[in-house]
């Protein structure tokens, strides 16, 4: 008896938040989110995903119909000491367990770079993190930066996280060296 293998291709795509909610996607990324977060955060919704920002743009990894990743962003004019700075924050990266150890998660990451840059204006990228995860970050060509960090908390309540949290960016259309000194605002919560 011979075993055929059936390798599926993984295609990965920018999806608009507003195509999102009229597609068979949600239910699968509700799943893929759900079997890592379910017990620590509740159910996943891409309105209020885990109480943060919900995303613009989703960028989703399938297998035929199987979700298998998701990367997401968010627009925004942020304050970044005196100056503003337009960023595409970024959050929901989840490479589903079944994928992991196949560099997935490294081709999430460069198709999200290649749709924020493709959705024009953005000037960087931006993420908070654990600690433990900054080196794939950084592996992936994101820079630390350290700073105070301002944002309204899943409860609507203003905080402030002093400077040496994980925080990340991504030169987009600006220039690495463009990234200005000083307190870092979000104008909302972060992602």
């Amino acid at each position: 008896m011979t075993t055929t293998v059936v390798r599926v291709e993984i295609v990965i795509e920018p999806v608009r938040h507003e195509a999102l909610i009229r597609s068979d996607d949600v239910a699968s990324l509700a799943r893929l989110f759900d079997a890592e977060y379910l017990a620590d955060f509740g159910p996943w919704h891409p309105a209020q995903p885990y109480g943060y920002a919900p995303h613009d743009v989703h960028v989703i990894a399938r297998a035929g119909a199987v979700v298998l990743g998701h990367a997401g962003w968010g627009r925004r004019r942020i304050s970044v000491g005196g100056g503003e700075v337009v960023i595409a924050g970024v959050g929901g990266v989840l490479v589903a367990g079944s994928a992991r150890g196949q560099r997935l998660g490294e081709k999430l990451m460069a198709a999200l770079a290649r749709s924020m840059a493709g959705d024009g204006g953005i000037e960087f990228g931006y993420l908070g993190c654990r600690e433990e995860v900054v080196p794939f970050y950084e592996a992936c060509g994101w820079t630390r930066v350290t700073a105070a960090e301002r944002s309204i908390s899943r409860d609507g309540m203003p905080i402030e996280d002093p400077p040496g949290q994980p925080l990340l960016i991504l030169p987009v259309v600006s220039p690495l060296d463009a990234w200005p000194v000083g307190v870092i605002d979000l104008r909302g919560r972060a992602w």
